[in-house]
């Protein structure tokens, strides 16, 4: 089920997307890959000192990236020296998945075949895109949207006016009424007056017991997954920005924020109207005070509060 990805893609080698570079071999595999998750013959970027362990490890046989990084790349890791990393990836992944910077409307959605769905419980108006799974003892409440190749596992409830796109949703799942899961995240580069869509080619994925209640809004990821932990509860109007790992047992109050790829440990309670800033690692049992703003990263076992967010202890010093 996880190797499933929501957009097609061309062919395109590698001495083609990068025609003034001189390549030894031509491997690539037309995958573009995070650093800790990309092989050989893929393509991986690398623009902040803050992944430079991750660099240093990388399987990738190709990487775009600055000269003040490159040194903290692998040897056998073909180096592609740019000026704005993240530029040059953008236009890449437009270039392989030309539709995926765009929410362009499933126009494959029609009402579902019942003798297709026998244990499934429909509302009034449901539509299903094309290769839609849905698992036995699911109920999906009316006007809900399910677009093609979205994966539902067993025992789910999908409340009313829900949309879904671009994710794999494990076992007893329940998402409340008025949801928007999967769409693109909020992602551009400005230049020269106007500003260049970031594609994204990343899924969401919603594992085991997760409970998400209404008008929650769970972007997909941009490269990598946005990940939902096991019997982790969200709290109503929680937004969930591109990339974002959240751990499992975690507890998310309402109009909680977390800005794109930031990785929240497990066991976390957050209050409700904290932020959290994007590209953060949050630990294990921590505990964040309602209206906080996390601006750093955040070790275990800590309990923070305020803005910007500090250990309880020096919050009520200040008091």
């Amino acid at each position: 089920m996880k190797n499933i990805n929501f957009f097609k893609k061309k062919l395109i080698k590698i001495n083609k997307l990068f025609p003034k570079e001189k390549f030894y071999n031509n491997n690539f595999t037309n995958e573009i890959r995070t650093l800790e998750k990309a092989n050989f013959g893929d393509l991986t970027f690398f623009d902040s000192i803050r992944y430079k362990n991750l660099a240093k490890n990388t399987k990738a046989s190709y990487c775009i990236t600055n000269k003040n990084l490159s040194k903290f790349l692998p040897s056998k890791t073909h180096c592609i020296i740019v000026n704005n990393v993240l530029f040059e990836l953008a236009n890449i992944l437009k270039e392989i998945y030309p539709l995926s910077d765009i929410d362009y409307p499933d126009l494959s959605i029609k009402k579902p075949i019942k003798n297709k769905f026998i244990k499934v419980k429909f509302g009034n108006n449901v539509l299903l895109g094309k290769n839609v799974k849905i698992g036995n003892n699911c109920t999906i409440g009316s006007n809900s949207i399910i677009e093609h190749d979205v994966n539902i596992g067993n025992n789910c409830i999908i409340g009313s006016n829900v949309i879904i796109k671009n994710s794999i949703i494990k076992n007893n799942v329940m998402i409340q009424d008025n949801c928007k899961i999967g769409q693109k995240g909020f992602g551009f580069i400005p230049i020269k007056g106007k500003n260049f869509k970031f594609p994204h080619i990343g899924r969401v994925i919603v594992e085991d017991n997760v409970e998400i209640a209404s008008s929650c809004t769970i972007d997909r990821g941009s490269v990598d997954d946005t990940i939902i932990g096991k019997n982790t509860y969200l709290d109503n109007q929680v937004h969930i920005a591109h990339n974002v790992k959240i751990g499992s047992n975690c507890m998310i109050a309402g109009q909680v924020g977390f800005a794109g790829s930031c990785t929240i440990g497990d066991n976390v309670s957050i209050g409700g109207q904290a932020g959290i800033s994007g590209h953060l690692k949050i630990g294990n049992n921590v505990k964040i005070g309602g209206g906080s703003g996390v601006v750093k990263d955040i070790e275990d076992n800590q309990i923070m509060m305020g803005y910007p967010a500090v250990p309880l202890k020096d919050f009520l010093k200040k008091k």
